[in-house]
């Protein structure tokens, strides 16, 4: 049998903070603001896997209430989530994430993300999709007013 989960993440940019995706600092004048370090891949990728295997959001298992995860590397947060699911039973396939910003543009750090993901889940790095698209100018991420993430993660039993 195979599981498919899908995850979504969105945040505004803000100033004062690092720009964080996929684990990667990419080099922009704005951040995201969030509780943790507002890793939108890395939260849209683990609400995938855990939801491929029926376990919940990452909110459940690291809610934002907690002052623990306050400015949180959302890496960590992704492979204890990881390691969740594997004891569960699961094993990643492979995962699929497509990144929609007006700007920065993503392109050039597309390999970094997809190497430190796929490190993070002990996966080959062609086992990790990474994608990014604008929205055309339309809506609130059309403005760069911020970032949405759509991630598909894929498991088979262990």
């Amino acid at each position: 049998m195979i599981r498919v989960g899908i995850g979504y993440d969105s945040h505004r940019f803000g100033p004062g903070r690092p720009l964080v995706l996929g684990g990667v600092t990419i080099p922009y004048t704005l951040g995201l603001i969030g509780h943790s370090d507002a890793d939108a891949v890395s939260h849209a990728l683990t609400d995938a896997i855990l939801g491929a295997a029926a376990m919940g959001d990452i909110g459940r298992l690291f809610p934002d209430t907690d002052p623990a995860y306050a400015d949180a590397d959302s890496i960590p947060l992704l492979i204890e989530a990881h390691r969740r699911v594997q004891e569960g039973g699961w094993t990643l396939q492979q995962c699929d994430i497509t990144v929609i910003t007006q700007a920065p543009k993503l392109a050039p750090h597309v390999p970094a993300m997809q190497a430190c993901l796929a490190e993070a889940l002990g996966v080959t790095e062609g086992a990790v999709s990474l994608k990014a698209k604008t929205n055309e100018g339309m809506g609130f991420i059309g403005r760069g007013e911020g970032i949405a993430v759509m991630a598909v993660a894929t498991l088979r039993p262990r």
